[in-house]
C-alpha cells in the first residue's frame, strides 16, 4: 500500500514530562480526522514536532521515537532555542500578523528567521531518512513553507503537496516581508499548493507573478519545465461527529443545564481564542451597541462568551486580555441587573464534550474574525443544529463566508451591521432560518474535513500525472536524435517556424525583437540548403517580416494567416478581406487603452491588436475579459473573430489563421520531412493541419496538440542548429 507523509508543526500526540515520566496524551483535531479518512487507500505517517524541547527529553529520546512509531508516528526533535525563535519569534511574531494584515504587529527579526530555515532543513532531513519513492508529502501551514523546496532540491521526483491554512495576503502586504523571495521559492517546490479559497489562491498566484516573473495559466504556475498547480480546497469538519453529538444524553443534560440558568432569554455564542485576529474586542463594541440602541432585548439575550487563552507571554495578546476583560466589565456594569448579566464570559478551553452543548443551544452564534483563514467553529456550529433554526452571523473576513453564503454576512469592522445583524437574527422568522441552514448544512455534509483531504490527495496525483505526461513529451536527446536522423536521410523538407516566443523570447516592441546575429545566420544556412523549404509562420505584419527576413530567401506568413510570401514570390492575400471595419472596433479599443496604464494598440493591415503585456497584471487580465466580452457581440454579426493570445486580444478577419495558409504549402509538394515549431495557441492551427507524420514541437509547456515539447527559445535555436547541419 502507497504511503502519505503527513508533515505538520506539532504532532497529533503531545509529549509531556513531569518528574522524570513521560506522558502521551492525544489530540484529535479536524485534520487528524480527515486524515485518517485516507487509510483505506493509503498508510499513514505523521512527521511533526512532539511538543517538548529536545534537551529535556534527551535521556528519553528512543523511548520516545519507540511510542511514537507504533502510533506511525515520527519525531522531529527542535532545540529550545531554535523552537523560541522558529515558533514563538519568526511564526508568530512575523508570519502570523503579517498573513492576517496586522502588519503594525509584524516584527522581522535574522536571527528568528535564521532558526526558521534551520528548522525546515531538520525536518527536511528526517524526510528524507524516512521517504520512500512512491510515497506523497503533504506538508502543512505557514511554519514549514520553505520545506518543499528544500525536498525538491533532494528528492527531485517527489510528489509533494502543501497546503496553507491560514490567509494568504495580497502581493502588496507579502512584500513588505524581507524574505519574501525565499518563501515563494519555498513554496512552489510543491506539486499543488493549497489554500481555503480562490481570493487566497489567486493572491498567491500574483505574487509569485510579480516577485519571481512566474508565468501562469488555469491556475498553474510554469516554473523550470514543471507545473505547479495553484487550487482551493475549502477545509471541511467531521460533519457526523457534530451533527449526532447533540442527541447524546450528557450532551442532552448539559443543555438542560445551561438553558435552566439563562431561563427563556435568547443565546448568542461566541467562541474563540482570544487573538487579536478573531475580533473579539470589536464583537463585544457591536454587542454594546445593540443593547444601547434595542433597550427592548435588555433582559431578554444572554452573550456566552468563550475565550481560549493563547500567546499568554506576548505583549499584544495579554493587551488584548486586558481590553476584553473591561469591555465586559463595563458592559455587565451598565445594562446588567441583579438577575441579569448581559455577558458570560468563560476564559478557558472547552473539550469537544463541553463545546456540543453551547453549540446546540445558541439561537445565535456571532463569528466575526478581522480575518481568518476558514473558521471552522462557523461551521460546527451549523452542523450541531439538527433543527436547523440557529443563525450564523458571519465576518466577511473570514474563509468560511465563501462556502456559507446564506448565513447574515457582516463587515467586522462595523459595529453598526453587525448590531443591526443581531436584531435581524433575533427576529428572522423559523421558515427563513430552516431555508438558510437546510442549504448550508447539505453543503457541509457533502464536503466534510474527509472528502477535503480525498480532494487534495487526488487533484495532486492527477498533476503528478500530467506532468508526467509533459515530461514524456520533452524533446529528450533520444527523440532529438532521431529527429537528425531523420532529418540527415530526407531529400525535401518542409520547416515551419513561428518567431516570438519561439526563436525569441516575445517582447511587444518590434525595435526589440530584432533578429540578432545567431538566429539570422541559422536561418540563412537552413534556407542556403537546396533541400530545405524555410517557412517563418508569424503573427507580425508582413512590412516588419519583410525588413527582417526579406534577404534570406525565406517563406512568410504574416498576420497569422492574413499574408503569404514564397520565397521568392510577393506578398499575397490568402483570402480577400475588409478592413472597413476598423473604425467601427478602434475607438472600443481605444477606451481600454486609456482606462488601462501600460495598454497600447498595434494596428496591422486587417486586424487591430490590443496589448496589455506592460500593465499591471492583475488589471491587465481583468481589462482583457472585460474587453473580449463586449467585442463578442459587436464581431460576430460582421464576420470578424477575436484572437486571445499572449497578453493581446486581437480582433480580425473569420476563416484566417496560421494553419490554413500553412495548407498552401503542405498541397504544394510530397515534403518527407516536416518540422514545426510555435508556442501559443495561434500555433495550434499549424500542428493540426500537419500530417501526423511531421514533428512538431511546442516551445513551453502547457497544452498542445504537438508531438513534443521544448522549454525556451534558447533550447529552441540550439536545436535549429542542429537541423541546419543536416
Amino acid at each position: 500500500m502507497k504511503r502519505i507523509l503527513v508533515i505538520s508543526n506539532r504532532l497529533p500526540v503531545t509529549v509531556t514530562k513531569r518528574e522524570n515520566k513521560i506522558r502521551f496524551n492525544p489530540s484529535v483535531g479536524g485534520l487528524a480526522t480527515g486524515l485518517s479518512s485516507l487509510s483505506q487507500s493509503y498508510d499513514n505517517i505523521w512527521i511533526g514536532w512532539p511538543g517538548i524541547a529536545l534537551e529535556r527529553v534527551e535521556q528519553q529520546k528512543k523511548q520516545i521515537i519507540r511510542k511514537l512509531n507504533k502510533d506511525n508516528c515520527y519525531p522531529v526533535f527542535i532545540k529550545q532555542n531554535d523552537m523560541e525563535n522558529y515558533y514563538y519569534g519568526f511564526c508568530n511574531r512575523t508570519i502570523w500578523p503579517l498573513f492576517h494584515y496586522f502588519t503594525q504587529y509584524s516584527i522581522y527579526n535574522r536571527k528568528n528567521w535564521t532558526s526558521y530555515l534551520r528548522v525546515n532543513e531538520i525536518f527536511c532531513r528526517e524526510i528524507i531518512r524516512i521517504a520512500k519513492p512512491d510515497d506523497t508529502i503533504w506538508i502543512h501551514d505557514y511554519h514549514l513553507m520553505v520545506l518543499p523546496q528544500l525536498i525538491r532540491n533532494k528528492i527531485p521526483g517527489a510528489t509533494i503537496g502543501f497546503f496553507l491554512h491560514i490567509p494568504f495576503p495580497s502581493s502588496e502586504v507579502f512584500r513588505v516581508l524581507p524574505p519574501r523571495k525565499e518563501i515563494v521559492r519555498g513554496i512552489l517546490g510543491a506539486d499543488l499548493v493549497g489554500f481555503h479559497t480562490y481570493d487566497y489562491a489567486h493572491h498567491f498566484i500574483q505574487t509569485a507573478r510579480r516577485l519571481l516573473g512566474y508565468e501562469h495559466s488555469k491556475a498553474q504556475i510554469n516554473i523550470d519545465n514543471r507545473i505547479v498547480k495553484v487550487d482551493a480546497f475549502p477545509m471541511g469538519i467531521d460533519y457526523d461527529a457534530y451533527n449526532q453529538a447533540a442527541e447524546d444524553q450528557n450532551v442532552q443534560r448539559e443543555m438542560k443545564k445551561i438553558r435552566k440558568r439563562v431561563g427563556d432569554r435568547k443565546i448568542i455564542i461566541s467562541i474563540d481564542r482570544l487573538d487579536y485576529t478573531k475580533g473579539i474586542a470589536q464583537r463585544l463594541e457591536a454587542f454594546d451597541y445593540f443593547l444601547e440602541t434595542n433597550p427592548k432585548y435588555r433582559n431578554r439575550v444572554t452573550l456566552i462568551l468563550v475565550a481560549v487563552p493563547s500567546r499568554t507571554g506576548v505583549e499584544q495578546y495579554a493587551q488584548l486580555k486586558r481590553e476584553v476583560d473591561e469591555l465586559i466589565s463595563r458592559i455587565n456594569g451598565k445594562y446588567g441587573t441583579i438577575g441579569w448579566m448581559p455577558i458570560w464570559y468563560l476564559y478557558r478551553f472547552l473539550p469537544f464534550k463541553n463545546l456540543v452543548p453551547l453549540y446546540s443551544v445558541g439561537d445565535v452564534a456571532l463569528v466575526t474574525p478581522m480575518r481568518d483563514g476558514m473558521n471552522l467553529i462557523a461551521k460546527e456550529y451549523l452542523a450541531t443544529k439538527k433543527d436547523k433554526k440557529g443563525v450564523l452571523i458571519l465576518s466577511e473576513m473570514a474563509g468560511a463566508s465563501k462556502v456559507l453564503g446564506e448565513a447574515i454576512i457582516v463587515n467586522p469592522n462595523n459595529k453598526e451591521e453587525i448590531g443591526a445583524a443581531i436584531k435581524n437574527a433575533l427576529q428572522m422568522p423559523e421558515q427563513e432560518r430552516v431555508r438558510r441552514n437546510d442549504v448550508m448544512l447539505k453543503r457541509l455534509k457533502r464536503y466534510n474535513v474527509e472528502r477535503w483531504a480525498n480532494d487534495f490527495v487526488d487533484v495532486l496525483k492527477r498533476t503528478k500525472q500530467k506532468q508526467s505526461e509533459m515530461v514524456s513529451k520533452n524533446l529528450n536527446p533520444e527523440i532529438s536524435r532521431r529527429i537528425i536522423g531523420d532529418c540527415h536521410r530526407s531529400r525535401n523538407r518542409l520547416l515551419l517556424l513561428d518567431y516570438d516566443g519561439t526563436l525569441v523570447s516575445f517582447v511587444s516592441e518590434p525595435s526589440k525583437a530584432t533578429p540578432d546575429r545567431e538566429i539570422t545566420n541559422t536561418l540563412r544556412k537552413l534556407s542556403a540548403d537546396p533541400k530545405n523549404t524555410v517557412v517563418i509562420v508569424s503573427g507580425r505584419d508582413r512590412k516588419t517580416l519583410e525588413s527582417w527576413f526579406g534577404t534570406l530567401g525565406l517563406g512568410m506568413i504574416a498576420e497569422h494567416g492574413v499574408w503569404y510570401r514564397e520565397k521568392s514570390g510577393t506578398w499575397q492575400m490568402v483570402k480577400y478581406l475588409k478592413n472597413d471595419w476598423k473604425d467601427h472596433i478602434r475607438p472600443i479599443l481605444e477606451l481600454y487603452v486609456d482606462r488601462t496604464p501600460g495598454a497600447r494598440i498595434e494596428e496591422k493591415e486587417y486586424s487591430l491588436v490590443w496589448h496589455h503585456r506592460k500593465t499591471d497584471a492583475q488589471l491587465g487580465e481583468r481589462r482583457a475579459s472585460d474587453l473580449k466580452e463586449r467585442l463578442i457581440d459587436i464581431v460576430t454579426p460582421i464576420n470578424l473573430s477575436i484572437l486571445e493570445g499572449s497578453k493581446v486580444i486581437e480582433v480580425k478577419n473569420s476563416g484566417v489563421n496560421k494553419g490554413i495558409a500553412v495548407q498552401r504549402w503542405l498541397d504544394k509538394n510530397n515534403y518527407d520531412f516536416i518540422l514545426a515549431i510555435g508556442d501559443d495557441w495561434t500555433d495550434e492551427d499549424t500542428f493540426e493541419v500537419v500530417p501526423e507524420t511531421a514533428y512538431s514541437i511546442k516551445v513551453g509547456i502547457g497544452y498542445t496538440k504537438a508531438r513534443y515539447t521544448i522549454s525556451s527559445p534558447k533550447d529552441a535555436r540550439k536545436f535549429l542548429k542542429e537541423i541546419a547541419r543536416c
